[in-house]
């Protein structure tokens, strides 16, 4: 039995959730769960059918896209991963969709505004939209700077990757992430509904407003604050 078959199962549930909640057709997505302990996380081997996906296909790749384990290719998007592993230590897991609503704003380059008390239930402010990548980059070293596009779009408009858990790229999709494997497919998920959720708002008014101030702060602290009542203790 493999010293790693631990992660490959976290990989592999949380894999095929994201046919499951509907988020992938055919073989498209990826998911990856990370061992901080031993530097390595386990991911999705690319190309390979949701139903005949097994435990023991996930691929352990290093921080720096070393296969450690493995005997097929790893997702086309692990360098990505690696990256974002390498300079985010609190990440745990990592999802990857071309899921239709998220996928149609970041071809619109557009963030997702905060209208909802359910947008609200999850952030306090609009899920960002990375710019497309320049093209320098693109013939680089693609998914790597995938990462870097990524961490760049935090950086500029003042976000925390532990506060902010998606993200579009501009003319890509979305990456989600989260302390598990399971925790990054669950905001995959919910990225979804909100950009389902913001684009028809969008069409019955396309002059909706914002969520005013004072709901965002009410439903994102009743959920999160100190003072929290939402669930069970």
């Amino acid at each position: 039995m493999s010293s790693y078959s631990s992660i490959k199962e976290e990989c592999y549930e949380a894999n095929m959730q994201l046919p499951k909640l509907g988020l992938v057709v055919y073989t498209f997505g990826n998911v990856s769960a990370v061992d901080r302990k031993r530097g390595v996380f386990a991911i999705k081997p690319s190309g390979v059918p949701y139903e005949t996906l097994r435990s023991q296909d996930m691929v352990i790749v290093d921080f720096d896209n070393t296969v450690v384990e493995g005997k097929m290719r790893p997702s086309s998007d692990t360098k990505t991963h690696a990256f974002l592993y390498k300079n985010w230590l609190k990440v745990g897991g990592i999802a990857h969709t071309h899921a239709t609503y998220s996928v149609s704003w970041a071809q619109a380059q557009r963030d997702i505004p905060i209208m909802g008390t359910t947008h609200a239930d999850h952030l306090t402010c609009d899920i960002p939209c990375a710019p497309p990548m320049r093209d320098e980059l693109i013939i680089g070293d693609y998914e790597h700077n995938t990462g870097q596009q990524i961490i760049d779009c935090f950086n500029e408009k003042g976000l925390s990757y532990e506060e902010v858990e998606m993200v579009l790229v501009g003319n890509h999709g979305p990456f989600t992430w989260g302390d598990s494997a399971h925790k990054a497919v669950y905001n995959s998920k919910v990225l979804e509904e909100l950009g389902k959720m913001t684009y028809l708002s969008l069409q019955i008014n396309p002059n909706a407003p914002r969520l005013k101030d004072a709901l965002i702060k009410k439903h994102y602290e009743r959920k999160h604050g100190k003072d929290s009542y939402y669930g069970q203790s």
